[in-house]
C-alpha cells in the first residue's frame, strides 16, 4: 500500500510539472491537429494524441509536452495494475480500479469528460476550446488521479487493518497512571 501511495505521489509531481505547461500542451495539440488536417474533430483518445506525436509533430517542444502527457497516462495505467495486485478488494474498490482502467484505455473516448472543482484545468481554456476540442484531454488525468486517491482512501479505511494505529490507541504510558510527571512536585495531588 505504501508503494502505491509513493508512486501516486511521483505521478502527482509529474502532473504538476505538466500542469505548468498546459498552454504549451494545448498549442502543441493545435499545431499537430493542423498538420494532420484534423481541426474539426475534437481530441478524443490517448491513441489520437500518440498519433499526433508520432506522425504530425515536428518540433521538440511540442513532442516533449505530448510525451509528458502520454508518459503520465502510462504511469497511471501501470499504477492501476499495482492497485489490483495490492488488494483484491471488494465490489466498491474493484469498481474504482475498473473506472481508472476504462478511462486510461488507449481508444477510450474522453470528449465528454470535464474536471470539476478543485481542478481548474478547463478554466484555462477558451469557451471554444473547452466545448469543442480540449476539455476532455485536459480533464483525463485529474479525474483518474482523484479516482485513485478515492481508492486509496476507501481501501485504507475499509479493507486494510492498520495494526500500528490500533496498538497506539491501546497504549497506556505507565508513568501517567498515578500522577502527571509534567507538574511540579508541589502541585501533585496526594
Amino acid at each position: 500500500m505504501d508503494e502505491v501511495v509513493e508512486t501516486l505521489g511521483k505521478i502527482e509531481h509529474d502532473y504538476k510539472l505538466f500542469q505548468q505547461q498546459q498552454l504549451t500542451f494545448i498549442k502543441a495539440l493545435k499545431l499537430t491537429r493542423v498538420e494532420a488536417n484534423d481541426v474539426v474533430r475534437p481530441v478524443s483518445s490517448i491513441n489520437q494524441v500518440r498519433c499526433y506525436r508520432d506522425h504530425h509533430c515536428y518540433n521538440s517542444r511540442d513532442r516533449h509536452v505530448l510525451n509528458m502527457f502520454i508518459s503520465i497516462c502510462n504511469n497511471l495505467r501501470d499504477l492501476c495494475q499495482k492497485l489490483e495486485k495490492v488488494h483484491p478488494g471488494d465490489r466498491e474498490s474493484n469498481s474504482l480500479v475498473e473506472k481508472c482502467k476504462e478511462l486510461l484505455k488507449d481508444s477510450n473516448d474522453f470528449t465528454a469528460l470535464r474536471a470539476t472543482y478543485p481542478h481548474g484545468v478547463v478554466n484555462y481554456l477558451s469557451l471554444a476550446e473547452a466545448t469543442d476540442c480540449y476539455a476532455g484531454v485536459v480533464s483525463l488525468i485529474p479525474i483518474v488521479m482523484d479516482t485513485m486517491r478515492e481508492w486509496i482512501s476507501y481501501t485504507s479505511k475499509n479493507l486494510l487493518r492498520n495494526d500500528r494505529e490500533c496498538s497506539k490507541c491501546r497504549y497506556e504510558d505507565p508513568r501517567l497512571k498515578n500522577k502527571a510527571p509534567w507538574m511540579p512536585a508541589s502541585k501533585h495531588p496526594n
